[in-house]
Protein backbone atom coordinates (compact mmCIF):
# COMPACT_ATOMS: atom_id res chain seq x y z
CA UNK A 1 0.00 0.00 0.00
CA UNK A 2 1.14 3.38 -0.48
CA UNK A 3 2.49 6.36 1.41
CA UNK A 4 -0.46 8.03 3.28
CA UNK A 5 -0.54 11.59 1.38
CA UNK A 6 0.77 14.65 3.36
CA UNK A 7 -2.64 15.49 5.11
CA UNK A 8 -2.76 12.21 6.38
CA UNK A 9 0.85 11.99 7.83
CA UNK A 10 0.65 15.21 9.23
CA UNK A 11 -2.56 14.12 11.11
CA UNK A 12 -1.00 10.77 11.84
CA UNK A 13 1.78 12.71 13.44
CA UNK A 14 0.06 15.14 15.58
CA UNK A 15 -2.51 12.08 17.05
CA UNK A 16 0.74 10.32 17.65
CA UNK A 17 1.67 13.39 20.06
CA UNK A 18 -1.28 12.57 22.16
CA UNK A 19 -3.94 15.01 20.23
CA UNK A 20 -7.04 13.97 20.82
CA UNK A 21 -8.71 15.41 17.91
CA UNK A 22 -6.36 13.94 15.28
CA UNK A 23 -6.83 10.36 16.93
CA UNK A 24 -10.90 10.70 16.26
CA UNK A 25 -10.21 11.63 12.79
CA UNK A 26 -8.00 9.33 11.91
CA UNK A 27 -9.40 6.37 13.32
CA UNK A 28 -12.95 7.18 11.87
CA UNK A 29 -11.53 7.03 8.56
CA UNK A 30 -10.76 3.24 9.77
CA UNK A 31 -14.39 2.53 11.01
CA UNK A 32 -16.01 1.36 8.23
CA UNK A 33 -13.29 -1.11 7.29
CA UNK A 34 -12.98 -2.90 10.73
CA UNK A 35 -16.27 -3.30 11.29
CA UNK A 36 -16.32 -5.20 7.69
CA UNK A 37 -13.12 -7.61 8.87
CA UNK A 38 -14.87 -7.79 12.20
CA UNK A 39 -18.27 -8.53 10.99
CA UNK A 40 -16.51 -11.58 9.06
CA UNK A 41 -14.59 -13.02 12.08
CA UNK A 42 -18.21 -12.84 14.57
CA UNK A 43 -20.19 -14.75 11.94
CA UNK A 44 -17.76 -17.35 10.94
CA UNK A 45 -16.24 -17.90 14.45
CA UNK A 46 -19.66 -16.74 17.07
CA UNK A 47 -22.75 -17.31 14.74
CA UNK A 48 -23.30 -13.58 15.01
CA UNK A 49 -23.37 -13.73 18.71
CA UNK A 50 -21.61 -10.38 19.28
CA UNK A 51 -22.15 -6.96 17.66
CA UNK A 52 -19.31 -6.24 15.30
CA UNK A 53 -20.02 -1.91 16.01
CA UNK A 54 -18.76 -3.12 19.67
CA UNK A 55 -15.73 -4.51 18.72
CA UNK A 56 -14.66 -1.81 16.86
CA UNK A 57 -15.55 0.48 19.64
CA UNK A 58 -13.59 -1.25 22.12
CA UNK A 59 -10.33 -1.69 19.86
CA UNK A 60 -10.89 1.87 19.39
CA UNK A 61 -10.38 2.95 23.14
CA UNK A 62 -7.84 1.21 23.17
CA UNK A 63 -5.87 2.43 20.29
CA UNK A 64 -6.79 5.93 21.37
CA UNK A 65 -5.02 4.86 24.56
CA UNK A 66 -1.82 3.49 22.56
CA UNK A 67 -1.85 5.95 20.19
CA UNK A 68 1.40 7.70 20.99
CA UNK A 69 2.96 4.18 20.99
CA UNK A 70 2.05 3.84 17.34
CA UNK A 71 5.16 3.84 15.38
CA UNK A 72 4.45 3.25 12.12
CA UNK A 73 4.01 6.33 8.99
CA UNK A 74 1.88 4.58 6.53
CA UNK A 75 -1.94 3.27 5.91
CA UNK A 76 -0.93 0.05 5.64
CA UNK A 77 1.33 0.41 9.32
CA UNK A 78 -1.10 1.54 11.02
CA UNK A 79 -4.28 -0.90 9.35
CA UNK A 80 -2.14 -4.00 10.38
CA UNK A 81 -1.98 -1.64 14.26
CA UNK A 82 -5.40 -1.80 14.49
CA UNK A 83 -6.15 -5.38 13.23
CA UNK A 84 -3.79 -6.61 15.57
CA UNK A 85 -5.41 -4.41 18.69
CA UNK A 86 -8.94 -5.63 16.88
CA UNK A 87 -7.94 -9.21 17.47
CA UNK A 88 -7.53 -8.94 21.36
CA UNK A 89 -10.79 -8.24 21.77
CA UNK A 90 -12.49 -11.02 19.31
CA UNK A 91 -10.16 -13.40 21.03
CA UNK A 92 -11.39 -12.66 24.10
CA UNK A 93 -15.26 -13.30 22.87
CA UNK A 94 -14.48 -16.58 21.14
CA UNK A 95 -13.10 -17.27 24.70
CA UNK A 96 -16.40 -16.42 26.44
CA UNK A 97 -18.84 -17.85 24.13
CA UNK A 98 -16.70 -21.05 22.89
CA UNK A 99 -15.29 -23.03 25.39
CA UNK A 100 -13.44 -25.24 23.50
CA UNK A 101 -11.17 -22.61 22.46
CA UNK A 102 -11.15 -20.90 25.75
CA UNK A 103 -7.24 -22.51 25.98
CA UNK A 104 -5.97 -22.13 22.71
CA UNK A 105 -3.13 -19.99 23.06
CA UNK A 106 -2.66 -19.09 19.84
CA UNK A 107 -6.02 -18.13 19.53
CA UNK A 108 -5.32 -14.69 19.09
CA UNK A 109 -2.54 -14.91 16.43
CA UNK A 110 -4.97 -16.90 14.77
CA UNK A 111 -7.76 -14.64 14.69
CA UNK A 112 -4.58 -11.97 13.78
CA UNK A 113 -3.81 -13.88 10.41
CA UNK A 114 -7.22 -14.22 9.70
CA UNK A 115 -7.82 -10.26 9.86
CA UNK A 116 -4.72 -10.02 7.60
CA UNK A 117 -5.67 -12.47 4.81
CA UNK A 118 -9.05 -10.64 4.83
CA UNK A 119 -8.02 -7.12 4.32
CA UNK A 120 -5.45 -8.86 2.14
CA UNK A 121 -8.18 -10.15 0.25
CA UNK A 122 -10.35 -6.43 0.43
CA UNK A 123 -7.32 -5.29 -1.54
CA UNK A 124 -6.60 -7.71 -4.19
CA UNK A 125 -9.41 -9.67 -5.03
CA UNK A 126 -11.98 -7.08 -6.14
CA UNK A 127 -9.97 -5.45 -9.15
CA UNK A 128 -11.35 -6.43 -12.36
CA UNK A 129 -9.06 -9.64 -14.06
CA UNK A 130 -7.83 -7.88 -17.16
CA UNK A 131 -7.19 -4.84 -14.78
CA UNK A 132 -3.38 -3.65 -15.21
CA UNK A 133 -0.47 -3.21 -12.55
CA UNK A 134 -1.05 0.12 -11.88
CA UNK A 135 -4.93 -0.31 -11.68
CA UNK A 136 -4.68 -3.05 -9.40
CA UNK A 137 -1.83 -0.52 -7.48
CA UNK A 138 -4.76 1.74 -7.31
CA UNK A 139 -7.42 -0.69 -5.69
CA UNK A 140 -4.75 -1.32 -2.93
CA UNK A 141 -4.23 2.47 -2.35
CA UNK A 142 -8.12 2.84 -1.64
CA UNK A 143 -8.71 0.24 0.75
CA UNK A 144 -10.24 2.35 3.10
CA UNK A 145 -12.36 3.69 0.41
CA UNK A 146 -13.65 0.42 -0.86
CA UNK A 147 -14.76 -0.51 2.14
CA UNK A 148 -17.02 2.31 2.24
CA UNK A 149 -18.28 1.57 -0.92
CA UNK A 150 -19.12 -2.02 -0.01
CA UNK A 151 -21.33 -0.63 2.61
CA UNK A 152 -23.22 1.51 0.17
CA UNK A 153 -24.07 -1.74 -1.44
CA UNK A 154 -27.53 -3.79 -1.72
CA UNK A 155 -27.40 -6.19 1.50
CA UNK A 156 -27.70 -9.64 -0.50
CA UNK A 157 -24.90 -8.02 -3.30
CA UNK A 158 -22.91 -7.38 -0.25
CA UNK A 159 -23.24 -10.79 1.49
CA UNK A 160 -22.31 -12.53 -1.35
CA UNK A 161 -19.09 -10.40 -2.64
CA UNK A 162 -17.86 -10.52 1.05
CA UNK A 163 -18.40 -14.36 1.23
CA UNK A 164 -16.48 -15.00 -2.26
CA UNK A 165 -14.08 -12.50 -2.70
CA UNK A 166 -13.32 -12.28 0.85
CA UNK A 167 -14.01 -15.35 2.68
CA UNK A 168 -12.67 -17.04 -0.37
CA UNK A 169 -15.92 -19.30 -0.23
CA UNK A 170 -17.24 -21.24 -3.25
CA UNK A 171 -20.49 -20.32 -4.97
CA UNK A 172 -21.89 -23.83 -3.78
CA UNK A 173 -20.64 -22.98 -0.31
CA UNK A 174 -22.02 -20.04 -0.32
CA UNK A 175 -25.58 -21.67 -1.99
CA UNK A 176 -25.63 -24.02 1.08
CA UNK A 177 -24.55 -20.92 3.87
CA UNK A 178 -27.39 -18.72 2.71
CA UNK A 179 -30.05 -21.19 1.48
CA UNK A 180 -29.70 -19.99 -2.44
CA UNK A 181 -29.40 -21.55 -5.44
CA UNK A 182 -26.09 -21.29 -6.85
CA UNK A 183 -27.24 -19.96 -10.23
CA UNK A 184 -28.68 -17.17 -8.06
CA UNK A 185 -25.66 -17.09 -6.45
CA UNK A 186 -24.09 -16.32 -9.28
CA UNK A 187 -26.54 -13.66 -10.15
CA UNK A 188 -25.73 -11.89 -7.43
CA UNK A 189 -22.32 -12.19 -7.61
CA UNK A 190 -21.77 -10.79 -10.69
CA UNK A 191 -24.47 -7.63 -10.37
CA UNK A 192 -22.53 -7.02 -7.26
CA UNK A 193 -18.89 -6.68 -8.42
CA UNK A 194 -20.67 -4.63 -11.24
CA UNK A 195 -22.45 -2.25 -8.90
CA UNK A 196 -19.46 -2.00 -6.87
CA UNK A 197 -17.00 -1.14 -9.93
CA UNK A 198 -19.77 1.39 -11.19
CA UNK A 199 -19.72 2.93 -7.77
CA UNK A 200 -15.68 3.33 -7.45
CA UNK A 201 -15.78 4.69 -11.24
CA UNK A 202 -18.18 7.09 -10.31
CA UNK A 203 -15.72 7.73 -7.28
CA UNK A 204 -12.89 8.36 -9.63
CA UNK A 205 -14.54 11.34 -11.38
Amino acid sequence: MCEVTNTTARTIELAKTGDKVAIGMVLDGFRTYLTLLARIQIGRRLQSKADPDDVVQEAFLDAHRQFCHFRGETIDELASWLRKIMAGHLAQLVRRYCATEARDVRLEYSIEQDLDSSSARLSQGLASPEATPSEVLRHREDLLALARLLEELPSDYREVIVMRQIEGLTISEISARIGRTEDSVQKLWVRGLQALRALMQAGAK
